[in-house]
């Protein structure tokens, strides 16, 4: 049987919508879509590169209790409703994911509140000297 945990972050969007922030599923890492919420405050910021590094910090918090981190990343996909944000946002997921090149996909689409301007979801697995 394969061993699968809930990462929560305490954010209250986990409560009311019902999912975890990561899953850890045997050797693989599932990241929820992670915007740039800062859970202690709940607040965030307008800007979208402060968003972008917010979102990193979030997601890393949870690759970190899943027993990982950016260097195990797979796969990253971006979600931005506004295009043009994203090229702004490069050099900061450059800095994370450069060395890793995971597979990656940009898409554009509506978040769930006005004021979010990126959304980022990362698949990792789990190192082997487990």
């Amino acid at each position: 049987m394969t061993e699968r945990r809930a990462i929560l972050s305490g954010s209250v969007f986990e409560e009311r919508i019902g999912y975890a922030r990561a899953v850890v599923d045997g050797d693989r890492v599932h990241v929820s879509g992670t915007t740039g919420y800062d859970y202690a405050t709940m607040t965030i910021s307008d800007d979208v590169v402060e968003q972008a590094e917010q979102c990193l910090r979030n997601i890393g918090d949870a690759l970190a209790e899943a027993g990982c981190g950016f260097e195990d990343v797979v796969r990253v996909r971006y979600l931005l409703p506004a295009r043009e944000d994203f090229e702004p946002c490069w050099p900061v997921l450059r800095r994370r994911f450069g060395d890793v090149r995971p597979a990656a996909t940009m898409m554009v689409c509506g978040l769930a509140d006005p004021r979010m301007r990126i959304e980022i979801e990362v698949c990792a697995r789990l190192p082997q000297t487990r």
